[in-house]
């Protein structure tokens, strides 16, 4: 029983139930909460007891407990919140420096919080225009190793011939096949109708449309008219459950119709694609911007099938590129029951397969733009956002709140003093802790409330900076006013008041009448440590967290930059030929003078395109996936790579299955022991290369060359194979340019395109700028911490300001003494700054070490090509705060010592 009555429930958890619970009801309820506790206190144990009776204390707030406020309590509170208004009012004008630096604090770091809010609403809004949103699901697959068929090993993303964008075994993909979209309709138990459940098959389609002698390029998708019966796009015209059911017909967005059509009516009218012509069955609205899929024109699926008649890997299992299946289930449908039956398809399906098998799972509608990373993203998944960078984001932000608050935590009880008279006095006639504490909540939440204003205008202020971060970013999100974002806002700006206030209002509550007349200088946090102490060393240890991050992320995006690839990149332009055949515009491109050079290649390498197969040696079952490109005679002369055995290529294929001559690296020979390892001895000896589809060749090897960097430097040197480019590649051309004028150049190079093609834009990058913006993420991330380290110097800086300004005002009189007594400035600066400084080297202490074994054990080792931490970026920061204390100190104290000490002693 002794043991019972030493363990007390929290006591704010009963004050909170007493403060909103019906009177003739809170007895009752605070009984039966205590008689449980002292229950749980013997079943559970103290601590878990008290976390169980404060769960109850809120989770009793309900309507029927609520007590409902009397007239008589509505005018008093009433006459009450005009006081605390207008004390308020009165201690921001009689300390204007220290409310324009919690204002401009708060501003400042509600700013971020604000853009934060709009960034996160806008991605929530996406695709809950749809009517059954909650029951749609996308089908992914996992590509695993087949054990049925032997083995293949892991290797990273590859890219189709087509141009879709492959995967590794053992990664999860957004697409799935044809196949499996049509085995789901006839064998998932509901997957029709009838039972209210749909099923819609997409594929990527991109193609010029010909309208009179008008030629525009369409993007959108080859589609089914169930699409219309799971998504909610309305049709304006047409009619929607068979506008895709007939082959060569297709559907138009309004913008669409309108580009093709003018302000004509495009219903019934005809669109030629190639050299076929399309019936318009449907006109639709725009797709709203806040939809994973977006698309100018749906082409009925019946028309991709029948032009693909002839091509046996259309209709095939393992075939998921570019292939996107949908699924509506029935408001009753058991989700773990049709999982179960996807598995069961894909088990039967996969006992055919070779070497890769595939597994189809489930994925939310809600949870496509803001979920897992998925390959093969190409049109229905431009947009996505990772929850890790949404987790880092609201972290950071939090951060820099968290320092304008400490700022006013620090100011406002470091005048404390002054205002002990006017706790006394209220609690001398009759104030209550709680209306102490609702007084100085109500004085932080008006500031905030102004803050909100001057955060606002810097919220329209960096809207558009934030949004042209990234090409990503374009697309993602708008970040604009909406009712419902005003109301987060203001939500957010009590909240923020709320945690601002909150330690001094719990401060100046416990304040006895008494002691109010005397001087208290400090509260104990720790046993030595002043609770404003404590507070400046972790908005400063953040600070310099922030600060020491970016000099380090900058320093290594830097050098991921420069990286040696193990090629060149320099003065190389690659050309996107769109579509079009290379040889004429290779022609018009050599007669350029300062085009030098000229090379075909499949793709751009070292930029995260992949492209892959499957390869052998010899006779052995053993097979691993290869990276490859597909280059052209002159590719490894124009880059300047490393030929360390064999020759160049020799012959010229004019076809795939004619190209058998190959080129790899040494860690194809290492992979697979050719040659013992000896890339002299390797020269002649044959491979077998297959691709994803089964489709495989006998190859030679013609040359070795020196391992590059095939993916970004954050991946490890893999196998790769260089094999001939033949007419059947698409072709990107790379032009080795040196030019005195560069702009002049690319004018002229720009007008051969429009020569060889009239529709389509010039698209053309620099390969060290193609570098650039495949790590675009990283200079984000980098801009982002950047600006946050100067918001949180910023705001750390005004608070020191705040209470440097403070503490020598109330050192004058001391000030003015030493100065009398023979005290040079400089010994006065040192006396002042002293304190300070030692705040500061404590957070130096825990921010350094801190953030050089994140970087070390955390961020760096997923780049095995790092370049190590140096002790100028980790102490850059430091200097860069030290140097603005120093300077804020050292005027206010030189400002100080200037006065004359006759009218200081003689005013104290």
């Amino acid at each position: 029983m002794n043991e019972q009555r030493q363990h007390q429930p929290p006591a704010w958890a009963q004050q909170f139930v007493e403060w909103y619970c019906k009177p003739e009801l809170a007895e009752d309820l605070l009984g039966d909460l205590n008689e449980y506790f002292e229950r749980n206190v013997q079943s559970v144990g103290p601590r878990r007891a008290k976390l169980i009776y404060m769960i109850d204390a809120v989770k009793f707030f309900r309507s029927y407990t609520v007590r409902i406020p009397t007239v008589d309590n509505l005018f008093i509170n009433r006459i009450m919140i005009r006081n605390y208004v207008k004390t308020s009012g009165r201690n921001f004008m009689r300390n204007k420096l220290f409310s324009f630096i919690n204002i401009a604090g708060l501003a400042i770091s509600m700013s971020v919080g604000l853009l934060l809010i709009a960034f996160l609403l806008d991605l929530h809004a996406y695709d809950r225009f749809n009517k059954h949103g909650e029951q749609i699901y996308r089908i992914t697959s996992v590509l695993t190793d087949n054990p049925e068929q032997g083995r293949a090993t892991n290797g990273r993303a590859t890219e189709g011939r087509d141009g879709s964008e492959r995967s590794r075994p053992g990664s999860k993909v957004a697409s799935t096949s044809i196949k499996a979209g049509k085995l789901i309709r006839e064998k998932v138990t509901g997957a029709d109708r009838s039972a209210g459940a749909e099923v819609a098959i997409m594929r990527d389609f991109s193609q010029d449309a010909r309208v009179g002698d008008q030629v525009l390029p369409i993007k959108g998708y080859w589609a089914e008219s169930s699409l219309f019966r799971i998504f909610t796009f309305p049709m304006l015209a047409g009619n929607p459950d068979a506008a895709l059911n007939d082959p060569y017909s297709i559907v138009l967005t309004e913008t669409a119709a309108r580009k093709l059509f003018g302000n004509e009516s495009a219903l019934g009218k005809t669109v030629k694609f190639d050299t076929l012509d399309y019936q318009v069955t449907g006109i639709m609205k725009d797709v709203p911007f806040f939809s994973h899929i977006s698309f100018e024109a749906l082409v009925s699926l019946s028309t991709a099938e029948q032009l693909s008649r002839n091509d046996r890997n259309f209709g095939k299992w393992t075939n998921i590129s570019l292939n996107y299946v949908y699924l509506l289930l029935p408001p009753t449908a058991n989700v773990a029951s049709v999982q179960a039956q996807l598995d069961a398809i894909a088990r039967e399906e996969n006992r055919t397969e070779e070497n890769t098998a595939i597994q189809l799972e489930l994925l939310p509608l809600y949870k496509i733009v803001v979920g897992e990373n998925l390959q093969d993203m190409r049109g229905s998944e431009r947009r996505y956002m990772p929850p890790v960078v949404l987790w880092i984001l609201g972290g950071l932000a939090l951060v820099v709140i968290l320092s304008a608050c400490f700022n006013y935590t620090n100011l406002s009880i470091a005048r404390a003093m002054r205002r002990f008279k006017e706790v006394g006095l209220r609690k001398a006639i009759g104030a209550g802790n709680n209306q102490i504490r609702q007084q100085f909540l109500a004085e932080a939440i008006m500031i905030s409330l102004i803050a909100l204003l001057l955060s606002f205008v810097i919220f329209l202020v960096l809207r558009p900076q934030l949004i042209n971060l990234a090409p990503e970013m374009q697309r993602t999100v708008k970040l604009e006013l909406s009712p419902s974002l005003v109301v987060a806002f203001i939500a957010f700006s009590v909240s923020v008041g709320v945690m601002a206030g909150f330690m001094p209002a719990l401060f100046f509550s416990k304040i006895s009448a008494i002691s109010a007349f005397r001087n208290v200088s400090t509260v104990k946090v720790y046993k030595h440590v002043t609770l404003r102490r404590a507070l400046v060393v972790v908005q400063y240890t953040f600070t310099l967290i922030f600060i020491t991050t970016t000099a380090i992320g900058y320093v290594q995006y830097k050098n991921i930059l420069t990286f040696d690839l193990g090629y060149k990149t320099e003065n190389i332009l690659n050309i996107n030929t769109q579509g079009n055949k290379p040889d004429a515009l290779l022609k018009e491109l050599s007669e350029i003078p300062e085009v030098t050079a000229l090379s075909r290649s499949l793709i751009i390498t070292s930029v995260g395109n992949a492209w892959g197969g499957y390869m052998k040696y010899r006779d052995s079952r053993d097979s691993a996936l290869v990276l490859t490109n597909n280059v052209d005679e002159n590719y490894l002369d124009l880059h300047e790579y490393k030929l360390i055995a064999g020759s160049n290529f020799r012959a010229r294929p004019t076809t795939t299955a004619a190209a058998t001559e190959v080129i790899v690296n040494q860690q194809v020979l290492k992979r697979f022991n050719i040659g013992n390892g000896d890339p002299e001895k390797a020269i002649g000896e044959a491979i077998t290369f297959s691709n994803i589809r089964g489709n495989g060749r006998r190859m030679t090897i013609v040359g070795v060359i020196k391992d590059f960097h095939y993916g970004k430097v954050d991946n490890l040197i893999e196998p790769v194979a260089f094999m001939h480019w033949t007419p059947d590649d698409r072709a990107i051309i790379n032009a080795k340019i040196r030019s005195a004028d560069l702009p002049a150049t690319l004018a002229k190079i720009e007008a051969v395109w429009k020569k060889i093609d009239r529709v389509h834009p010039f698209q053309a990058k620099f390969y060290d700028q193609e570098i650039e913006e495949a790590y675009s993420e990283f200079s984000a991330m980098i801009k982002i911490i950047g600006f946050l380290s100067f918001l949180a110097i910023s705001i750390a800086s005004m608070g020191l300001f705040g209470m440097v300004v403070f503490t020598t005002e109330t050192r004058l009189k001391e000030i003015s003494i030493r100065k009398i007594m023979g005290a040079r400035t400089s010994d006065l600066i040192f006396l002042l700054s002293r304190g300070f400084l030692v705040l500061l080297s404590i957070s130096a202490l825990i921010a350094l070490p801190a953030t050089y074994f994140f970087f070390r054990n955390v961020v760096l080792t997923h780049f095995p090509y790092h370049t190590p931490v140096q002790i100028p970026e980790l102490f850059a920061g430091l200097l860069a705060v030290l140097l603005i204390a120093c300077g804020m100190i050292g005027s206010q104290t030189i400002k100080a010592a200037r006065r004359n000490p006759a009218e200081v002693l003689k005013s104290q």
